[in-house]
This record gives C-alpha cells, structure tokens and sequence, in this order.
C-alpha cells in the first residue's frame, strides 16, 4: 500500500485553487473539473461531487483537528505575500526550539501552517554566532542532528 494524497472539499474551487497556487505556490497536475490534483499531494474536490460519493452524508467543514503543514525557506519574504490575509489562525510566533512559524485558514477554514524549515532554523542561529552546540542547546536536539541540518554547509560544522 502507498499513500497518494490528501483530499479537502471545496465549497470554490477557483477560489480554493487561487489560494494554494497563488499564495501557496503549487501547481495544477491534473484537472478533471470537479476533481484537481495540485503538486505537494493535495487535491481539491467539489463540495457536491463529494457529497455524492459519501452518499449524501453530513460534511462537516471548519473544524480545528488538523492541519495542512507547508515549509518556506524564504518566510520572510513570504509573511510579505501573507500581508492581507485576513484569515489568520495566530500570527507570525516562534516556536520554543526557533522555528517560526503562521497558521492561517483556507477559504473552507482548513487550518494551514507555514513554517520555515528547521535547516533554516539552525543556519540562522548560525549566522548569529552561536556554534553547533549552542544551536543544538537552543533548538532541544543533539549536535548530530544540527550538523545533519547544516551538512550542504560544511564550513560551519565546527564548534
């Protein structure tokens, strides 16, 4: 068995697409019209369509048990593009290991969290100054783990 992917109906499909291409930056792979598959494995399916496959069932939209998890290297350059979203979950916060991170809604209140890498965590601590193991002590894990994160850097893997 393989997972192929995560489906979320739409009450817009347009406006589902708009939001997770154009905010999101994924792309259209298929589209069957009342079914698209976007790239990260995530596919939008019609309210209705999907009603018809669960056999009429209640579809209960909006709820806080789950979340779609994306990174961005570039979240500061994102949090600009996030300017007038409205919808957010909680702005923009950091995590107690360093991570930053933002959670907003899609337009059907799917909670949605946008944060930056642990790679770029440990690369900007880094470039603060701390040394590897300072960077393990601040983000709760061991040196081997950072110097994994950091490994396409290897200049920085002293300590």
């Amino acid at each position: 068995m393989t997972y192929q992917c995560t489906l979320l109906a739409v009450e817009d499909l347009e406006k589902s697409k708009e939001f997770y291409c154009g905010l999101l930056g994924m792309t259209v792979t298929a589209d069957f019209g009342a079914n698209v598959t976007l790239s990260n494995r995530l596919t939008l399916q019609t309210m209705g369509t999907w009603r018809e496959f669960l056999r009429g069932r209640d579809i209960l939209t909006g709820h806080n048990a789950g979340e779609l998890y994306f990174e961005e290297e570039e979240f500061d350059r994102f949090l600009l593009r996030l300017q007038p979203c409205p919808n957010y979950v909680h702005p923009p916060h950091e995590h107690a290991w360093g991570q930053r991170v933002v959670r907003i809604y899609d337009p059907d209140r799917n909670i949605v969290e946008v944060g930056e890498p642990l790679s770029a965590v440990a690369r900007r601590f880094l470039d603060s100054g701390m040394c590897v193991g300072q960077v393990a002590e601040r983000m709760d894990v061991p040196p081997d783990y950072v110097r994994r994160l950091i490994a396409p850097l290897p200049d920085r893997q002293a300590e």
